[in-house]
């Protein structure tokens, strides 16, 4: 505690790192602030009622896929109408088509491999892609409050325009859109300069703020069971700290592969045989080298199970993939992200790449032979690890499920047992205890992680 402490004044003590902390968290303020404001047209006092009734309608268990995945992102933004309801996932869905597209399109290979005026093409495009991704989505999400909530007579005053009428739509379409794209600005300028992953951090405030509100709600309902409620919430954090832990393991679990590098001397034989090992070095092959993308793709997929109910609503079985807490859906929901982590992993760890950087820089992986022999090895490696990593992100996918009502009783707080939500808050965490180790490990510090941890984990 002690050494945690004098840290934390080392912090404080540098000049630039304290500015960009105090940047960032200034930031985030106000991206928390605008996600208050909701959009002009609707009285965020008469939707905050109209949800809570949807939600005892059965939404919650309906709308928790993948919207409740939007809204959990945006801080609840999304299901309270605010201008910043689409918050920062148009511009994660343009980041994901533009590196997808980058596998198939030569034009983006080019900009990719063009360093900085590349990636800042690269950028631009993402930035107009994103303005695009909104002017669907914005659309989508009106319709959604408008067509859920508009047969409930008794909250039609929840909208200060007509909901059907053109100026409904327009002015909260450009509304939406400046809200999504101010959310870029606000990620960019953390990036820029703030502490970095600015994007990445407004995603996990967003995730944060929900936490407390679903730790009370589990509370309440915990104590009102009896004695045995405070109990139950002790087990329940302390079984929450063990998933942390789990989850950090897999964010951090690499396979390194060693390779070495001989001079072009000692390739011809022209030195002592002693020095023919060279320098040493390892290849940090990352067990989850996908992160959360497969649970995202997965999860943007079931919502096609869901409109099978549409042939035969009368099916239960059917029924089930409606209902993210019950098995039907997990199951087909951890086969997705079994097959995504695989097809993820293969198109974005380019090992005929590594190969050939290897074999150019006068590097090998000892006894193994150069080329493709490498790329074969490296590849076998990757898919060896890549399956337990797989099936581990698929069990951390529906451990909400698997806690909900045998073991939490609130399903916001189940879903902080896992999931997207947990990962992103773990690897931006740890991403940003490495961004500011570096601050104090170049100003002859020690970080807030330690270095027998640090050469473990690579992090």
């Amino acid at each position: 505690m002690k050494e945690f402490i004098q840290t934390l004044k080392n912090i404080w003590s540098l000049k630039e790192l304290r500015e960009k902390i105090l940047f960032t968290l200034g930031i985030i303020l106000v991206y928390r602030f605008a996600s208050y404001i909701s959009l002009p047209a609707i009285n965020l006092a008469e939707v905050g009622d109209l949800l809570e009734h949807y939600k005892n309608q059965g939404g919650n268990k309906q709308g928790a896929g993948l919207l409740g995945l939007l809204s959990s992102f945006t801080g609840g933004a999304f299901s309270h109408a605010s201008v910043m309801a689409l918050g920062i996932m148009p511009y994660i869905s343009a980041s994901i088509i533009v590196q997808l597209m980058g596998m198939a399109i030569p034009y983006l290979q080019k900009l990719q491999k063009d360093g900085e005026s590349g990636r800042n093409t690269l950028n631009q495009i993402t930035r107009w892609l994103t303005i695009g991704v909104c002017l669907v989505q914005a659309p989508s999400y009106l319709t959604s409050i408008t067509q859920l909530f508009l047969p409930y007579a008794q909250f039609q005053s929840a909208y200060y325009v007509e909901p059907n009428s053109i100026m409904f739509w327009l002015p909260s379409i450009v509304i939406l859109v400046a809200g999504s794209v101010f959310a870029m600005w606000l990620g960019e300028k953390i990036t820029d300069k703030g502490i970095g992953n600015g994007i990445s951090i407004l995603i996990m405030v967003g995730i944060l703020s929900r936490l407390p509100e679903a730790f009370v709600q589990e509370m309440a309902v915990q104590n009102g069971k009896g004695g045995m409620g405070s109990i139950m919430i002790l087990i329940e954090v302390l079984f929450w700290m063990l998933v942390v832990l789990l989850a950090v393991i897999l964010s951090v679990a690499v396979r390194k592969i060693p390779i070495q590098y001989v001079s072009r001397a000692q390739a011809r034989g022209g030195v002592n045989r002693n020095l023919m090992q060279g320098a040493r070095q390892w290849i940090p092959l990352k067990v989850n080298a996908a992160g959360v993308m497969p649970i995202i793709f997965a999860q943007a997929l079931m919502f096609v199970p869901g409109l099978l109910t549409k042939v035969d609503e009368s099916n239960t079985f059917l029924a089930g993939f409606k209902n993210v807490f019950s098995w039907q859906y997990n199951v087909l929901f951890a086969l997705l992200i079994i097959i995504f982590s695989f097809f993820y992993t293969a198109i974005t760890i380019p090992v005929n790449q590594m190969a050939d950087d290897l074999k150019r820089n006068g590097g090998l992986v000892p006894k193994v032979r150069p080329g493709k022999e490498t790329a074969d090895y490296l590849d076998d490696i990757l898919s060896k690890i890549t399956l337990p990593g797989a099936i581990f992100l698929s069990i951390f996918a529906v451990l909400p499920a698997i806690v909900h009502g045998s073991f939490v009783q609130t399903g916001a707080f189940a879903l902080f047992f896992g999931g997207t939500s947990l990962l992103i808050m773990v690897g931006v965490i740890l991403d940003t205890v490495q961004q500011i180790n570096t601050y104090l490990l170049n100003h002859h510090y020690d970080g807030l992680m330690q270095s027998k941890l640090s050469r473990t984990t690579g992090y």
